[in-house]
């Protein structure tokens, strides 16, 4: 796949503008462009997911902007109850973790009563995005899937994930589309002291080592993205541009009970 560039900022083009900031952490917005001001993540925040929870690290682990895209596409996105999202993550190591959101579950959204599903796009850097079938003991099947500029990777309904950032030496970035009315579990991910695999730095070697405070039924599985053509994604072209030629493309977002049959069976 030939990467879309940014002229300004040599990442990969989303669609829109916006740049992402690493000192301080945040974004900047375009002619056009809507977004709001960032909030940012504190390593204090998260603690309680961390290998250890009382390492050091960047004092900002990531900012995110929710809400963002052009003002003209506003409307089309509210109707059909459609966010899209940035997030940038600081370089650097939590402990011997490369830097990471805490891992979540979404919640079960008013709009469709479900959890929904989440479509992310790599911008810059490298990433692993990270999923398991569950928060409970057994956290059954566990996927790191990883990304790089371009790559599309989705989440689907239910499954707690992470964002991990694959180069410690590296900033990474990536959008995505989620749905409006989102929400976040973190209950299960802090009663396990975290996400079922850690993803360490240890005197330069990286791996995914297990958290030991789940009952563990299968081994990790890395693997590259694959092509999402059972969802009409097009390989190549960014995910909000694809909205724009076809505001209806991503409504299994918003609408997970739409693609049921696609989730039963789902491998990322």
């Amino acid at each position: 796949m030939e990467m879309m560039q940014d002229v300004k900022t040599g990442i990969f083009y989303p669609g829109f503008e916006i740049y992402p900031l690493y000192d301080p952490m945040g974004f900047i917005y375009g002619d056009g462009v809507k977004g709001p001001r960032p909030e940012n993540r504190s390593l204090d925040s998260i603690r309680a997911s961390l290998l250890d929870p009382d390492c050091s690290g960047p004092e900002t682990v990531y900012s995110i902007a929710m809400d963002v895209g052009k003002l003209c596409d506003m409307l089309e996105m509210k109707e059909r109850n459609l966010l899209y999202g940035a997030v940038t993550y600081s370089k650097g190591l939590l402990g011997n973790e490369t830097v990471r959101s805490q891992g979540h579950i979404h919640a079960v959204s008013s709009s469709c009563d479900m959890s929904t599903c989440e479509v992310y796009e790599i911008w810059k850097g490298s990433a692993y995005i990270y999923m398991q079938e569950s928060g409970n003991d057994d956290p059954g099947r566990c996927f790191a899937v990883y990304g790089e500029p371009g790559d599309v990777i989705i989440v689907p309904p239910g499954w707690v994930h992470a964002a991990i950032t694959a180069d410690p030496e590296e900033n990474m970035t990536f959008g995505a589309w989620c749905v409006r009315d989102y929400g976040f579990e973190y209950s299960d991910v802090r009663r396990h002291k975290g996400i079922a695999w850690f993803y360490i730095c240890d005197n330069g070697q990286k791996k995914f080592v297990r958290n030991e405070h789940y009952r563990h039924s299968a081994d990790i599985v890395v693997k590259k993205p694959r092509k999402y053509t059972e969802f009409g994604i097009e390989d190549g072209i960014p995910v909000y541009t694809q909205f724009e030629k076809d505001p209806d493309r991503f409504l299994f977002v918003s609408k997970p009970q739409t693609a049921s049959e696609l989730w039963k069976h789902f491998e990322p």
